[in-house]
């Protein structure tokens, strides 16, 4: 009867690699103050042996789990799955695991999931959403660290990261700038809404800057492509000149774009047209493609979830981060050369 496999293990790590036991877990856990040239020699021993630390003896070892709990609600996944894909990202590289919760707007299935997550022992939580407004945070005195990702809390001391919305809109209007438009419109979702607010009020000041202003005060209506068109037909009925449109988001300037052709205006020889949130689904389908500013989700979600692993390890970031967001250009604004 042959012989069960022998596992290595850490002592035969230590025995390799020339140190003590001690040092080959500070040097796996990435704890404590080793020389790099002793990390890489330890880990090239556990490579050798193909040693794997058992994730029960670790946690017990150093008071951790390596579990992290992320509730969303935005139960569409829009805005979420892609600032959850950047935050495994980051997490991964720490050997964190990740439970997702869906808290779907309601308050008490929220509070349920907040009590599981600590009950299993979370070493801290990731909370989104799809809106950027703040909201209450999800409780006081949490004994684990709580990061706000895309959406923010209404705690200043609490750690928030949310896409720089502000600055994306000026590089909206610089882009239109730079292509010589200057009698720009401005398309954008509900007044009361903190988005279409924030994007308006960041277009209007960067046109004040450079001695110009919007052809007619902005036009906030619905995230639709149906509003869209009808702001177009409010534009051309009111006589309004224009050779370019921001829209506050995709949607808005599909909608656009469609009415524009239907009108006979020409997108990008006309009027120059940029949306809002590069959403592939919309931006892709236009005709011709659109121009359009990314929130960078995925990098917003790998930004959450460092800070989160600082916080984890004593170094909290309180306050509210603003990612920075990208310029996508394409088609909508680029002029085909003859």
């Amino acid at each position: 009867m042959g012989k069960s496999e022998r596992h290595a293990t850490i002592a035969d790590v230590a025995a390799l690699a020339g140190v003590s036991v001690g040092t080959v877990s500070k040097a796996l856990n990435g704890r404590g103050s080793l020389r790099e040239e002793t990390r890489m020699r330890v880990r090239e021993a556990a490579r050798q042996l193909a040693f794997e630390a058992n994730a029960g003896a670790r946690s017990l070892h150093s008071g951790r789990t390596y579990t992290v709990g992320m509730i969303t609600t935005d139960t569409i996944g829009r805005f979420s799955i892609p600032v959850l894909m950047g935050a495994e990202d980051a997490l991964g590289a720490g050997e964190m695991s990740v439970f997702l919760c869906d808290g779907r707007d309601d308050p008490i299935r929220e509070q349920y999931y907040v009590k599981t997550l600590l009950s299993r022992r979370v070493d801290g939580m990731i909370v989104t959403g799809r809106r950027t407004e703040a909201r209450a945070p999800i409780g006081a005195n949490l004994p684990v660290p709580v990061v706000y990702a895309f959406i923010s809390s209404s705690d200043p001391q609490d750690c928030s990261v949310v896409p720089d919305e502000a600055g994306g809109a000026r590089k909206a209007i610089e882009h239109l700038l730079a292509v010589g438009r200057t009698r720009i419109a401005h398309i954008t979702g509900p007044e009361h809404h903190d988005s279409a607010r924030v994007r308006a009020a960041a277009a209007t000041e960067r046109l004040t800057e450079a001695g110009l202003s919007l052809v007619a005060p902005p036009l906030f209506g619905g995230w639709s492509e149906v509003w869209g068109r009808q702001a177009v037909g409010i534009l051309l009925a009111g006589r309004t000149e224009f050779d370019a449109v921001f829209c506050g988001n995709d949607q808005i300037a599909r909608g656009v774009c469609d009415a524009l052709r239907a009108a006979g205006r020409r997108v990008p020889q006309d009027v120059a047209l940029i949306g809002f949130d590069n959403w592939d689904v919309m931006t892709e389908a236009s005709q011709p493609p659109l121009t359009s500013i990314d929130l960078n989700l995925e990098g917003l979600g790998r930004s959450a979830a460092e800070m989160l692993l600082a916080a984890i390890n004593g170094s909290p970031s309180p306050g509210r981060h603003a990612h920075p967001c990208r310029l996508v250009v394409r088609e909508s604004t680029s002029v085909p050369l003859s």
